[in-house]
């Protein structure tokens, strides 16, 4: 049996069923980000750093946001991080919390990203963005300790995508790589998609939806760079993936971590069972989330002490 959706999670579903607020899926992109921002209150505030500063980085074709995240002692590595949302909401304020977290638990440096969003910016934009800001920050700012890429979700999905870019095309070197609940194929047929089609907060519809604005041919949604699962996985960094149980999303975060061992990247997994897509945006509100949080800062000291 599938265990029970955490307590604190189901008092958030039904506040969210008693609104009756339209489904995100019949909402306009800029509708999409005013609600996904309103959420950000449920992420608890992160520890003070050493500095926080937004900076620009340089793209193909003008400049894009970042966010640098410096802890207070001697930095031993550096991740670039970027942001869930489905490629078409999200923004600096969406993993603030997490980043803040990382930066000061790991004494490492993070630089969050704000790629293009789509529909404005469809594929590769985002990728194109996200790749460039892996390559301006190890060249620039990191130092000489390791350097790795990560993010949740649609940002799962481009960190993925940017450590096959990296081996491809003779990159920047990565020593390891963070995939959050992440999106690594357009199959909509797998089992948790099934399972948890109508989940909160995010289900079948909302997906299809991120898709369609994201990568509207459907064609080229087998590229690997847009589904990272459908790619030879080998010679990639290792990686540490983590999924929840009651997401539509959990069947491919599991089947990327297991093609990962398949050939020969060492990867580890992470499962919670009771909680749903996006729960690291819920630590102010759900203790199991906060929970989670030292869960991942322990198993990315693990993951870097390997390499």
């Amino acid at each position: 049996m599938p265990a029970p959706v955490d307590p604190a999670i189901a008092t958030l579903a039904a506040a969210a069923a008693a609104v009756a607020a339209p489904p995100l899926h019949t909402l306009t992109p800029a509708e999409a980000r005013a609600r996904v921002a309103a959420g950000h209150g449920s992420c608890a505030d992160g520890p003070e750093l050493r500095s926080v500063d937004d900076i620009r980085i340089p793209v193909a074709d003008g400049t894009i946001g970042a966010r640098v995240y410096s802890p207070h002692r001697a930095p031993q590595a550096t991740l670039v991080y970027l942001h869930g949302g489905g490629w078409v909401t999200g923004d600096l304020d969406y993993c603030d919390e997490l980043c803040r977290f990382i930066a000061d638990r790991l004494d490492w440096t993070v630089v969050s990203v704000d790629y293009r969003l789509a529909p404005e910016h469809p594929f590769p934009t985002p990728l194109d963005d996200a790749y460039a800001a892996l390559r301006h920050v190890a060249a620039e700012i990191a130092g000489n300790g390791p350097l790795g890429v990560g993010g949740d979700s649609a940002g799962g999905n481009l960190a993925a995508a940017c450590t096959l870019r990296a081996r491809d095309e003779h990159g920047p070197r990565l020593d390891f790589q963070l995939l959050v609940y992440p999106v690594t194929d357009h199959d909509f047929t797998r089992g948790s998609y099934r399972t948890h089609a109508a989940a909160f907060p995010i289900g079948a519809a909302a997906m299809r939806w991120f898709w369609d604005h994201y990568l509207p041919d459907v064609a080229r949604r087998d590229l690997p760079t847009a589904s990272p699962l459908r790619d030879d996985l080998a010679g990639l960094p290792p990686a540490h993936v983590v999924v929840a149980g009651h997401d539509p999303l959990r069947d491919e975060g599991v089947a990327y971590a297991e093609r990962l061992r398949a050939a020969g990247v060492d990867a580890t997994l992470a499962e919670y069972p009771s909680l749903v897509h996006g729960f690291f945006r819920f630590t102010r509100v759900v203790p199991a989330a906060r929970a989670a949080v030292d869960d991942l800062v322990a198993a990315l000291r693990a993951l870097t002490a390997r390499g």
